[in-house]
């Protein structure tokens, strides 16, 4: 599943999609979701909420870490240091816990940690603190922003699996290994020789999308829409 951004209705829609979807499928279900929970869309605590839930029996939930999970940890842990993530959909984040930035921001740095910690569940920081940086299955690799070249998956540094971008599109596809990743925002999925990227810009465009990856048929993309109400 692509990059959710605090977007909680569609994250609920598309679930619901899966599970409908996944109804006549024997054994267990993997919800690989690839990063980029919060900032931007306005429910980011909500969509945290909503991962931490017991799944629905048959599916087990594995979450990576994206960009934006790095930025906010960093920001909890040092806010003035780290005031950068404001600039990146911080302030959203923030409010969906009922955060305020000008009034954090007037506050001295120990006053605003403690602040925030009353705020924000020590259940949402331990969940963002302990996710895996990459998932492997036969002949697939899940990351949120992609893989360097020449460097094993288990190897690869922080920065680039949350960060890469061009050195990654223009790098030759890994033999009999597909990636699959977000983190760069197109209207439509992207297919492309040895990864496929399924961030439709979310919090942008009110498209979330998932591909579903069997052992037995090509990929397929489910993508959602919130309805617009008539006038």
């Amino acid at each position: 599943m692509g990059d959710i951004h605090g977007c909680l209705p569609l994250l609920h829609l598309l679930h619901e999609h899966i599970y409908a979807d996944a109804a006549g499928i024997a054994g267990e279900k993997w919800l690989v979701y690839l990063g980029d929970y919060v900032d931007r869309g306005p429910n980011s605590a909500g969509v945290l909420d909503a991962l931490l839930a017991p799944p629905p029996a048959g599916f087990r939930r594995i979450a990576l870490p994206g960009n934006h999970e790095v930025m906010m940890l960093n920001f909890l842990e040092r806010p003035a240091r780290n005031a950068s993530w404001l600039q990146f959909g911080g302030p959203e984040t923030l409010a969906s816990y009922g955060l305020d930035v000008k009034s954090l921001l007037a506050l001295p740095e120990r006053q605003r940690i403690a602040h925030l910690q009353s705020h924000i569940p020590e259940e949402h920081v331990d969940f963002l603190a302990g996710l895996p940086l990459t998932l492997s299955a036969p002949g697939l690799v899940f990351v949120h922003a992609g893989l360097r070249s020449g460097i094993a998956v288990a190897a690869q540094a922080e920065d680039d699996a949350l960060w890469i971008r061009g050195d990654f599109f223009s790098a030759p596809p890994r033999e009999g290994l597909l990636v699959v990743h977000g983190h760069t925002p197109a209207r439509d999925p992207v297919v492309a020789q040895g990864r496929i990227c399924v961030d439709t810009g979310a919090f942008a465009t009110g498209l979330l999308t998932a591909v579903k990856i069997t052992a037995s048929e090509p990929p397929q993309f489910i993508s959602v829409a919130m309805p617009t109400t008539p006038l």
